[in-house]
C-alpha cells in the first residue's frame, strides 16, 4: 500500500462539493469543514497510535462540525477525545482504548471506530446515557461510509441531528448540503 490516501473519488467529489459551496455561503459557519492533514502528520499520528482508516479520512477531511449536535472530529479534537474510551464502571459497554477511537458526537454521545474491523460503533437509539447502553452497533463499515452515508445525506443527517421540519431551512449543515447538490 502507498502513503496515497486510498479515499474513494465519491468521497473525494463530496468533500469538493461541500468546499465549493462553503466558500459561496457566507452566510454558513466557516468552520463547518476542516481542511486536510499532510502525511508528515499522519504518520507521525500513526506510530502514536491513531487508526490508518482515520487518518486516511483525515487525509482529505480533518473533521466536520455538522451542527450543535453531530460532529465528525478533526486529528488534533480527535485525540483530545480518547478519554470516551476508557472503562467506565458499571457500564455494560466494552470500552478499551486498544478496541476504540472516539471519532465524533452525535447528540452528546461518543461515536467510535472499531480499530479492528474499521466500522464505526454507536449505541442504540434508545438508550439516553451512554454509558447504560448494552451494546454498539455498527453505524457504517467504515469512517467514509459513515461520512458519505449518514452525515453528507440530507434526510440520514436531518434524522441523526434531531432537526425538526420547522428548523430545516435554519440548519446550516442542511444548507450546505442543499448547496452542494446533496439534498435529495
Amino acid at each position: 500500500m502507498t502513503n496515497a490516501s486510498p479515499a474513494s473519488a465519491r468521497l473525494i467529489a463530496t468533500v469538493d462539493a461541500l468546499r465549493t459551496a462553503l466558500a459561496e455561503s457566507p452566510d454558513v459557519l466557516s468552520f463547518t469543514l476542516g481542511g486536510t492533514i499532510d502525511e508528515e502528520t499522519a504518520a507521525a499520528a500513526e506510530a502514536d497510535g491513531v487508526p490508518r482508516e482515520f487518518l486516511d479520512f483525515c487525509r482529505v477531511l480533518d473533521g466536520a462540525s455538522c451542527g450543535p449536535s453531530v460532529q465528525l472530529f478533526g486529528l488534533e479534537e480527535a485525540e483530545e477525545h480518547q478519554f470516551y474510551c476508557e472503562p467506565v464502571v458499571d457500564s455494560p459497554l466494552d470500552l478499551s482504548p486498544q478496541k476504540l477511537f472516539c471519532i465524533g458526537m452525535t447528540n452528546q454521545t461518543p461515536v467510535f471506530l472499531d480499530r479492528a474491523g474499521g466500522s464505526v460503533l454507536g449505541i442504540p437509539d434508545e438508550h439516553w446515557e451512554w454509558v447504560d447502553a448494552e451494546r454498539f452497533d455498527q453505524l457504517a463499515p467504515s469512517v467514509e461510509a459513515y461520512f458519505l452515508e449518514r452525515l453528507a445525506t440530507f434526510d440520514e443527517y436531518k434524522r441523526l441531528a434531531l432537526v425538526d421540519d420547522e428548523l430545516v431551512e435554519y440548519d446550516d449543515w442542511l444548507k450546505l448540503l442543499r448547496r452542494a447538490g446533496l439534498a435529495d
